[in-house]
């Protein structure tokens, strides 16, 4: 279904990075559907660390974000795109560049290019919509100034979605959403603002907006004889089973009205927001409802430890263990990737990861080259197991390459993820 965006704008230029990130976090946590991230500046360290910056939100929040940066040849836009950004931001002065806008759209796709303008660009200009479909730009980016009934026109005519980008200072977000063609808001209106809150208005407003809406009514669960239904919490990345709570009605609505979970604490018999006191808050990203109807599991992003003793998880004490062999299969991917860097960080005598990193690059690439031909030459044998271990060699030798360039699986997952 599709749905009304509040996209928070972050203006990365001259600004701290941590605060950035801690801002782009919090967006993320609190129910902003995408983010808007941009440095313009022209200054070549100044782009480098942006790039980072913005690489390093990609690893952190679970939303799209659009990125906007000084670039003047394809070579750019894909570092930006590499970023894991879902989206590159095109400025007015790009539109006489044809070759550039052309290569960006056959490379990643016209959904994942924004055209900024000003509203005085698009209302002096007779065809500029126009110009911009036939350009290949998938989405325009409107600075709106003032409320104007020929503006709004126009991008109800529009050929292509836009997102205006407003202070809200003058403007009232529910009539922008309101024009034919909207698909979202671009703003810094809500820095330290509960944007939950303010979706659950717009939707008040008959506004499609992406809110949690609970598929079954509470009535529906089966309940324990104190009235409550269990809650198994678990983190929404890494799946680790952080505790076990219990919610009554009122918990359950309002969990679901706010984004945060809200549990009912039997010890002292009321509503009890996770992370009121301590700040731990735990922010839902899904909730299931078992087979019997009787205990919920909820994955959520947690902002600190989910156990009062300070531990991240409540299950922390161990009572039965024996051996067994983990195969987890990203756990083992991650683990040996571990062991090749330590193994680089801290070299040990006869081992074969640090002769190749002592050959360097182009050793390690020759080694690739080789168990990619080694598969090609398996994959014709009828027996599975070379072809088994011939891929296994080569992914070893991949990572040695991660390793030696500086990527890891998050890097890959993420750009894995992107192109789902």
């Amino acid at each position: 279904m599709a749905y009304k965006k509040l996209i928070p704008l972050l203006n990365a230029e001259n600004e701290i990075g941590e605060n950035i990130i801690r801002l782009a976090t919090e967006y993320s946590d609190k129910g902003a559907d995408w983010l808007l991230l941009y440095n313009f500046s022209k200054d070549e360290s100044s782009r480098e660390e942006f790039l980072k910056l913005s690489k390093k939100i990609a690893r952190i929040i679970d939303i799209p974000f659009v990125i906007g940066c000084h670039l003047e040849t394809f070579e750019d836009a894909k570092r930006a795109f590499y970023t894991g950004a879902s989206g590159i931001l095109l400025t007015y002065r790009h539109i006489k560049n044809v070759k550039l806008i052309k290569e960006i759209t056959d490379r990643f796709g016209e959904d994942k290019v924004y055209m900024e303008l000003d509203q005085s660009i698009l209302t002096e200009s007779d065809n500029i919509i126009q110009e911009c479909k036939s350009l290949g730009i998938g989405t325009l980016l409107i600075n709106y100034k003032e409320s104007s009934k020929i503006t709004e026109d126009m991008i109800a005519e529009s050929q292509l979605p836009v997102i205006i980008r407003d202070s809200l200072e003058k403007n009232d977000i529910k009539d922008l959403l309101g024009i034919p063609n909207v698909i979202g808001i671009t703003t810094d209106f809500y820095v330290n603002k509960d944007i939950m809150k303010a979706k659950m208005a717009l939707k008040q407003e008959n506004i499609s907006v992406n809110v949690f809406e609970s598929k079954l009514p509470f009535s529906e669960f089966k309940l324990n004889n104190e009235g409550l239904i269990p809650v198994i919490t678990q983190d929404y990345k890494t799946g680790e089973v952080l505790m076990l709570a219990y919610m009554n009605e009122e918990a359950y609505n309002r969990t679901i009205i706010e984004g945060k979970m809200i549990y009912f604490s039997r010890s002292r018999n009321k509503l009890w927001l996770k992370g009121e006191t301590s700040g731990n808050v735990q922010y839902v990203k899904e909730m299931y409802l078992d087979c019997d109807n009787d205990t919920l599991l909820a994955k959520v992003i947690p902002s600190g430890p989910a156990c009062h003793t300070g531990e991240k998880s409540c299950f922390y004490t161990k009572l039965l263990e024996k051996e067994n062999i983990k195969n987890n299969t990203y756990h083992i991917l991650e683990d040996v990737y571990n062991i090749i860097m330590e193994r680089k960080k801290n070299p040990k005598e006869g081992s074969y990861t640090n002769y190749l990193f002592d050959k360097g690059i182009d050793k390690i690439l020759k080694k690739c080259g080789e168990e990619a031909a080694e598969i090609i030459i398996a994959a014709k044998n009828p027996e599975t197991g070379e072809l088994r271990y011939e891929i296994a060699d080569l992914l070893y030798h991949l990572m040695v390459l991660m390793v030696m360039t500086g990527l890891d699986w998050e890097d890959i997952t993420a750009e894995l993820a992107d192109r789902r």
